[in-house]
């Protein structure tokens, strides 16, 4: 595939126009449309690439968009636009409308991802090594992508979307995308490279160079057959009564070696008296924020201030810390378990709500194991009934695990890891609060905890959440 088969359309007239009422409606109603409860008022083109000729019988568009939004500036969106006179049954699913004129006046458009086809197409490029306009297809040079492999799309993905290829590779492709390094494929690349064995390494990735600006827009990785979903098998487990100990260590162990190896490859940093002090205020204040959101939180401020209070006293005192990249969003459903046992962690874009500068920080390590602790309490209470006693053994066991690796058992730094818990309960509290009530309870039972030593008042009885979806 070469630039001859191809064309930038960003100056085509008339395309986005003609495409703009279509993707109005159906952008809003895709789960990785991040611009929710927010009207669209129109799109700017980024950049078109034709991949395939729409004057067959078959085009593929390839769109960079940045949907306009009040009152703040709408995001920048990736799309696979395929061109069909009109769509087979199959694909039905994908279909985001007809066009009415313009150059594509008279076609179908729909979501090209579904198609087989065109999912070749991506993965032959990539194959290929591939430079189509601003769009660069490359690959690790000593990695194979043998032709042939066929296609599905995995249905279940919320803010990006993947096609699995022949149960070999799995193609991730950013769909809120901004210019910048992408830890998605900075951190597993670090990785790879370093011969840590529990990120599956990336074979290849896509990346645009638009207006002198880098973007990251698809990574492609093995492809972890029969593995397990951290979230789903924790829940199987606990809908068995059968104890998750054995796994949460074996995941902690995991954990630990993921953070060593990118203490040795990445650089790390200290955390002073000035650098905590930042860090505090900006716990202190998303805290103020939340209860101002949610007012069920606010009989708990003064217990949940005190965790971030006495972090700042003994970083006052002179104590630091070391901080380093770490995977930023870190829970069950971000972990795989293969067949054989082995687990795996993935997706490290870090919080979706961050900026990619925040993102690609140094952290404390203790932000990882915090999420991590709180998506074993996620996991408890989604049993029905909640199954008592069960976290606190995933919590002890992970912890333990950890320790064997890292030489460290997070528990021995109370004040840290209880500042950050809070502030990941916070977090989760404003969160269920505008998307999910009936989760509430969860994470107020954990606020409720954390603020104990203030003597906070309990919150309201505790119910179970009526749906077993993963936590934030």
């Amino acid at each position: 595939m070469s630039d001859s088969v191809s064309r930038t359309l960003t100056s085509t007239p008339g395309l986005l126009a003609s495409l703009d009422p279509l993707l109005r409606e159906w952008l809003p109603r895709q789960r990785w449309f991040a611009g929710k409860g927010r009207p669209v008022t129109g799109f700017s083109l980024v950049s078109a690439i034709e991949l395939m000729p729409a004057d067959s019988r078959l085009g593929l568009y390839h769109l960079l968009v940045r949907a306009q939004q009040s009152p703040v500036p709408g995001d920048c969106y990736q799309l696979l636009i395929g061109v069909r006179e009109a769509l087979p049954p199959r694909l039905a699913p994908a279909l985001i409308g007809h066009v009415e004129e313009g150059p594509l006046a008279g076609r179908t458009v729909y979501e090209a991802l579904y198609d087989p086809r065109p999912a070749e197409v991506l993965l032959e490029a990539l194959r290929s090594r591939a430079r189509i306009g601003g769009l660069l297809f490359e690959r690790e040079p000593d990695q194979e992508i043998r032709p042939g492999l066929v296609p599905r799309m995995v249905t279940a993905e919320q803010s990006n979307s993947s096609i699995v290829y022949g149960d070999t590779f799995i193609l991730k492709l950013m769909r809120r995308v901004v210019p910048g390094v992408n830890p998605d494929l900075e951190l597993p690349l670090a990785l790879a490279r370093e011969g840590c064995p529990r990120v599956p390494p990336p074979t290849a990735w896509i990346r645009a160079e638009l207006a002198g600006e880098p973007y990251v827009l698809g990574v492609l990785q093995p492809f972890v057959q029969g593995a397990s979903d951290g979230w789903e098998l924790a829940l199987r487990e606990l809908a068995k009564g059968e104890d998750f100990a054995t796994e949460a260590r074996a995941l902690g162990r995991a954990t630990a070696e993921v953070h060593t190896a990118l203490a040795r490859t990445l650089p790390t940093v200290t955390l002073g008296h000035t650098q905590l002090e930042l860090m505090t205020a900006g716990m202190v204040d998303r805290l103020e924020a939340a209860t101002q959101a949610v007012p069920a939180l606010r009989p708990y401020a003064p217990g949940l201030r005190s965790a971030f209070e006495a972090l700042a006293a003994l970083a006052a005192e002179g104590r630091t810390w070391t901080a380093q990249r770490v995977h930023g969003d870190l829970h069950l459903g971000q972990c795989l378990r293969s067949p054989a046992g082995q687990w795996w962690l993935i997706d490290f874009e870090g919080e979706p709500a961050k900026s990619l500068t925040e993102r690609r920080l140094p952290q404390p390590p203790l932000r990882d194991i915090a999420g991590m602790l709180r998506s074993f309490d996620y996991a408890a209470h989604s049993a029905d009934p909640p199954a008592p006693g069960w976290a606190e053994s995933c919590r002890a066991a992970y912890c333990s695990g950890y320790a064997e690796v890292s030489g460290v058992d997070p528990r021995t730094d109370p004040v840290l890891l209880r500042a950050c818990e809070t502030d990941k309960a916070i977090y989760e509290v404003v969160y269920e609060a505008r998307h999910r009530p009936d989760w509430l309870s969860v994470p107020l039972s954990a606020v409720r905890r954390l603020a104990l030593d203030d003597g906070a008042p309990p919150p309201s009885p505790l119910t179970s959440p009526s749906s077993r979806r993963p936590h934030p």
